[in-house]
Formats: C-alpha cells, structure tokens, sequence
C-alpha cells in the first residue's frame, strides 16, 4: 500500500472530456476537478491527451494543486494521443507520483495495476450496450472492451445513478456491493436565477421567441427532441421550441420535418451556445422537455428544475429518477401524449407552481450532494 504524502494524495483524472467535450461527460468532470481542487488533501494531475478547447480548459484553471499533463516524446505525435491514453498514461503516472487514478468516464488505462497505482471509475451508462442499434459495431465492440476491462481493473466502481448500477450488475455480472453510487453535482451556475439584463441580453442575441419550451442536450437520435417537435400540432400556435445542442446529422432530419410540416416559425435550434447563457434560456422558458429515449442519469432535469421549471421527460430509463414524481412523463413515441402533458405545465396552467415547488424540493437531494467529498472519501478508503 502506498502511503498518503504530507503533500497531498496523488489524484490522476483522465481529463480527455473536461478540454475537449462541451456537455454531458465534459460538465461532469470539470464540476468534478474544480470540486475537489477545493478539498484539503489532494493534489490533482489532469491527464488530457492534448489542450483541446481553450475555453473548456479555462473552465478548470490550473493551481497550487491541479495541474493538466500532456503526452511526452513518442506519444505526443498526434498519431500516438489514442494510444498514450490507453497505454501510455500508467507508465507517466506512476513516474509523477500518482496514487489513485480516476477514469472519469467508464473507461481506465491498460497496466495501472501492475504498477500498483490504485483506480476508481465512474460509469455513467451503458447505453452501448442497453441500445446498440444507436452506434456502429465497431464502436459498440471497442467501448463493450473498455468497460470489461475498467471492471476487472477498478478497485472501486462509482454509478451515477440506480439505474446505472443496475445496468452495471446486470450487463457486466457485478456484484451489486461492488458498486457504488455517487450522484454528480449540478454546476453551480444552475443555483442562482440570471438577472433580467443578462435574460434581456440573451433574447436579444438568440432572437428568441416570446414563448417557448426548451430542449437542451446532444441533438441526436437517441434524445429524441423529435418527440418534442411533432407535439407542437397540438398545442397552443404561440408556443415555440427551442432546441440548444451542437449540429449533428439528425439535427438536420428534425429540421427538415419542420421544414415540410410547416413548423418552421415555431422550432428554434441553436448551436455553439456558451455554457454561461445557458441559465437565462432555461428560466425565461415556459417549461423544459427531455424525451430522451435512454439515459445515465439526465442532468439538464435538475439544471431546470433548479431554475423554476416544471419538467416533461420520457419514461423507460432513469430520467424518473432524477425528476422525481411531480414531473411529467410519457412514452417515448406518444407526441399526443407529450403535448398533454406540456399543456399541463405551460404558464397558466392549475398546479404548475405546486409541481415546480415539489420538484425543486426533491432535486434537493442531488444539490450540495458532495460529490467531491465523497470522492475524496473513496479515495481514501482505497488507500
């Protein structure tokens, strides 16, 4: 057992997604390295196969006990970077002193064990594996590789959900007290409501409409905002759709339904949106939707519901979990009933600030959740 320096224990993080992916696992770990940056006792070395995005690194800037590490020699040729973070981190890491390595999003480095580095690693789902038809084989093959091998490798295994755990123990044959469950924290941007110039400004830029419900996440098949688009028949004609996420393939197909269903005054999709506006389209919106057809967890939920929304999810994965019983949820292929329920929640409507009122006092359990400190507290434990 390596022994805790006086210094601080060592903490390596695969920093990948934290320079390079703007949401999803990219939010998680960069909320996650500033969180702990902040407790006393551990000294953090990013590992991140380049610098990425400058803007997304700025977001976790370097200090007295966080520091990025980039690849050396061999592997910083930019034809090595996949290969260094499969094989070449271990061999770095043991030589910068690291203790416990942190694989932040389901996946781990060949060989930190032989080099008695001890790990932890976060799984956020396995989609790949609960839906394949989402992905080519060969990345279902490559990423269905990696997760056996972070599980024969963890000596700690973090879901962040129920129903992650779930899928762990049932696809990969876990023992369920092999798994822990740590919920992520909620960026702290998303706990205080934006100032009517900052909501002023942002209408302003984004030409947004008076009225709209708003969708915010990867716009791909699997989330299903499509969902979302075909309910606008049947609602109100002055309430709009506004879609933030980057522009992908489908994307273009949601587009293109608008485009011959005559919704095109009605849906509002916008790309490239920085993190910072992001807390005054959520309050000035009418109500937040998210009919993904599977998730890990679904963290813009609680992005909005902390902001003042009500909420209008799908059923069949964990976004039940992380709404809790006074959201709304439907089918993932019933526009009728996805309209409905909208109805239900849009400004005006019996009840809406009852159930905003009680959603917000069941997200509570995932606001100051300490996920850093109960990290910190693994990482411990492990040493």
């Amino acid at each position: 057992m390596q022994p805790i320096m006086d210094e601080g224990i060592k903490i390596g993080l695969d920093a990948k997604r934290i320079v390079r992916n703007g949401t999803g696992l990219g939010s998680y770990g960069r909320t996650l390295a500033n969180d702990l940056a902040a407790i006393d006792g551990l000294d953090l070395l990013l590992y991140a196969p380049d610098k990425g995005s400058q803007g997304l690194r700025g977001q976790v800037p370097e200090r007295k006990n966080l520091h990025y590490c980039y690849p050396k020699g061999f592997y910083s040729m930019s034809f090595c970077k996949s290969l260094w973070r499969t094989r070449g981190i271990a061999a770095q890491a043991q030589k910068d002193g690291v203790q416990i390595f942190h694989g932040l999003s389901g996946e781990l480095p060949v060989g930190l064990r032989k080099r008695g580095i001890k790990t932890v690693v976060t799984i956020h789902d396995l989609i790949f594996m609960r839906h394949p038809e989402y992905y080519n084989n060969i990345d279902v093959k490559i990423y269905t590789r990696k997760f056996r091998h972070a599980l024969r490798e963890a000596d700690r295994i973090v879901a962040i959900s129920e129903c992650t755990k779930r899928d762990i123990c049932e696809l990969g044959g876990v023992e369920a007290s092999r798994v822990d469950i740590i919920y992520q924290s909620c960026a702290k941007r998303f706990s205080d409501f934006p100032e009517s110039r900052s909501m002023w400004q942002v209408r302003e830029r984004y030409g947004l409409p008076d009225r709209y419900i708003l969708n915010v996440g990867s716009i791909e098949q699997r989330k299903n905002v499509l969902l979302a688009v075909k309910a606008l028949h049947r609602l109100p004609d002055d309430v709009a759709l506004v879609i933030v996420g980057r522009h992908t393939p489908y994307a273009d197909e949601v587009m293109q339904y608008v485009k011959e269903n005559g919704l095109g005054g009605r849906v509002v999709m916008l790309h490239g949106v920085p993190d910072d506006d992001l807390p005054a389209l959520y309050r000035m919106a009418d109500a937040f939707v998210y009919p993904s057809r599977y998730e890990g967890f679904g963290i813009p939920i609680i992005e909005a519901i902390r902001l003042g929304l009500p909420v209008v999810a799908c059923t069949g994965s964990c976004l039940e979990e992380a709404g809790g019983p006074d959201s709304l949820y439907v089918g993932p292929d019933d526009d009728e009933a996805m309209a409905h329920a909208v109805s239900q929640v849009l400004f005006g409507a019996k009840g809406r600030e009852r159930r905003i009122e009680l959603s917000q006092a069941y997200v509570e359990r995932f606001e100051n959740t300490g996920a850093a400190q109960h990290f910190a507290d693994l990482y411990r434990d492990i040493l």
